[in-house]
């Protein structure tokens, strides 16, 4: 028996023309962030949304580095409701107050196993501690995005 062989990138859920808009986005709106890196933030937010939009029995949420990318995703509003459309169905935003601000790294983990379930091989040190650390998205969190709809460097992608 063989193992899957799990999807590496996700960019092809949007067009060249879109990814590099958004990548750029993320560039433009991060400082420390070059284009390498802002690559492979969106491409895990990608793998984050179409994840997500497959998965309704779970609670996911990016980590704060992936959350850069969705953000920059959603302020594409046009090509956003399309993938969302292509990849299952709309996932909300849903941005917790200062209340109830709570990072729980279990969350990350079952992230990462429901990409993993979904055809995905996350990029782990994006989702890992330090990409949980605080960036330029700042104490934007998300809480049940399936239930209802920075100075930044990292090594090269393995």
């Amino acid at each position: 028996m063989t193992t899957p062989t799990l999807d590496t990138s996700a960019r092809h859920l949007l067009s060249d023309d879109g990814f590099a808009r958004v990548a750029h986005l993320v560039q433009r709106d991060n400082d420390g962030i070059d284009e390498p890196l802002a690559v492979r933030i969106v491409n895990e937010a990608l793998k984050f949304v179409a994840t997500a939009a497959q998965t309704t029995d779970r609670h996911l949420r990016p980590s704060k580095t992936v959350d850069i990318g969705w953000h920059a995703l959603i302020l594409h509003t046009e090509m956003y409701r399309t993938l969302c459309a292509a990849v299952g169905r709309f996932v909300d935003h849903r941005p917790e107050g200062p209340e109830t601000l709570k990072r729980d790294a279990d969350t990350l983990d079952l992230t990462m196993a429901a990409i993993r379930e979904a055809g995905y091989a996350p990029d782990e040190y994006l989702w890992g501690p330090l990409a949980d650390a605080d960036v330029h998205a700042g104490d934007c969190m998300h809480s049940e995005c399936t239930s209802g709809g920075s100075g930044c460097a990292a090594p090269p992608a393995a």
